[in-house]
């Protein structure tokens, strides 16, 4: 059978990692598709270096244009990234009859309802395991592995960058500026790190696994989104006291009033498998009913483990590439016709609305009555406590302090009455410094 002809749009870091993966494992490749798979053009802007990495036979152009003109093309691999033109380019492709494998989270997260959409007009594929969690693969595991299940929550460290971060912030001690600083010369982090550390990184990915998981449109414009620039090297510490590790977690969760969709830091008991998680390595926890719980872990970014994502993408076309479109399965798992119905009844959920438990740490005066005070906020405004651990003085403030630390697990309560009385312990004249409150999740 003729080998299938894919055109690469961008031929960075993982373009090359899919280009020399692919020549490498050719037969193997081809012995899993039933046919080869040929990258045979390559598009972009610095036409001497990408001739360098594909050599002779594959044709280099400057102009992503002319890969998607080509009708010997099949497959445009879009691996740009952005917004912007890469959007622009996956529609074209699209239009013009082409299957497309991206692993562009942010294109997806933001246009994926969309770009979705034009390729089930079109009666093409749309293809993107290696949008999240890089070699990882999480959504064929969502989208065909746990079809049988109605999926309960989903909970993933999806950005390696925070993870290394928050991993050496807890190993060394240090504060977050300083293991940031780290993390780029390593290479861990970008010089413009800000969305890795901000969360929004994380929010893309989280966004797609809802649709998949839940039967929703992306939704990224109504995910709760909060980074790790705050965390303080003391409360990885407190945490780790109390038998919980902080890391940034993707979660999403369906309720039957709606889902939650949010990024955040979170506790997480260290008995847990993902809590274990260190470094720049990725992890994703899927609850289903029927199931129980799984978890997938591995490589989340890099060269050749995004590329294992990309090529396992190209096989499912190249196996799919003749049958009815109405037999693939669907871009979001379930049929598109139901998205409307499923929108209506599931809704994204704001923050205010959100059911987690907290941990809060309140800088206070070291004075009688300080902690009456602040539980009584607590009980009033019917917040359970779990558990409350008091620093001696002189361990925050050295030898003579007159302030402490005064730290509080509570059980699940609804986030609106957390902010309320975050707010009535703020206006405390005995609470010092802005109150710290960090997410808790048991993942039970």
């Amino acid at each position: 059978m003729k080998p299938i002809q894919v055109g690469l749009l961008g031929i960075g870091v993982v373009g090359t990692g899919t280009f020399n993966v692919l020549r490498r494992n050719q037969a193997e490749i081809q012995r899993r598709a039933g046919r080869g798979i040929t990258i045979t053009m390559v598009a972009d802007l610095d036409v001497a270096r990408a001739q360098s990495v594909v050599g002779e036979g594959v044709q280099v152009v400057s102009d992503a244009r002319a890969v998607i003109a080509n009708p010997d093309i099949d497959i445009v691999i879009e691996l740009i990234g952005g917004y912007g033109i890469a959007k622009t380019l996956v529609l074209e492709a699209i239009a013009a009859g082409k299957h497309v494998v991206t692993a562009n989270k942010a294109l997806l997260a933001v246009h994926g309802t969309e770009i979705f959409a034009a390729a089930s007009a079109k009666g093409v594929m749309v293809a993107f395991e290696a949008a999240v969690a890089g070699g990882i693969p999480i959504i064929k595991a969502l989208r065909e592995g746990l079809t049988a299940n109605r999926i309960q929550w989903i909970a993933g460290i999806i950005n390696g960058t925070t993870n290394f971060i928050l991993s050496e912030m807890r190993d060394k001690g240090l504060d977050f500026g300083v293991v940031l600083k780290e993390a780029q010369r390593l290479g861990y982090a970008e010089a413009d790190p800000t969305f890795d550390i901000e969360g929004v990184d994380a929010a893309h990915k989280a966004t797609i696994m809802s649709a998949i998981a839940f039967g929703i449109p992306v939704q990224f414009d109504k995910a709760y989104i909060e980074g790790i620039t705050k965390l303080a090297a003391q409360d990885i510490r407190y945490a780790e006291q109390l038998g919980y590790r902080i890391k940034l977690l993707g979660i999403a969760k369906r309720r039957t009033d709606g889902v939650e969709l949010r990024v955040h830091p979170s506790l997480i008991p260290a008995k847990r498998l993902i809590a274990n998680v260190e470094g720049a390595m990725n992890a994703v926890v899927v609850q289903g009913d029927a199931v129980g719980t799984t978890l997938y872990y591995g490589k989340g970014a890099g060269s050749e483990p995004t590329a294992s994502a990309v090529i396992a993408d190209l096989v499912d076309i190249a196996r799919l590439h003749t049958a009815d479109a109405a037999q693939r399965v669907p871009h979001l798992a379930f049929q598109p016709n139901t998205f409307d119905q499923a929108k209506s009844e599931l809704p994204v959920l704001p923050m205010s609305e959100v059911v987690t438990s907290y941990y809060l740490r309140l800088r206070v005066a070291d004075e009688p009555g300080v902690l009456a005070k602040v539980t009584g906020i607590l009980a009033n405004a019917e917040i359970s406590i779990d558990a409350v651990l008091q620093r001696e003085a002189d361990e925050v403030g050295g030898e003579g302090a007159n302030q402490t630390d005064l730290i509080i697990l509570t059980h699940d309560c609804v986030e609106a009455r957390m902010n309320a009385a975050i707010a009535a312990m703020q206006a405390l004249p005995t609470v010092l410094e802005p109150i710290t409150r960090i997410r808790k999740e048991e993942l039970a």
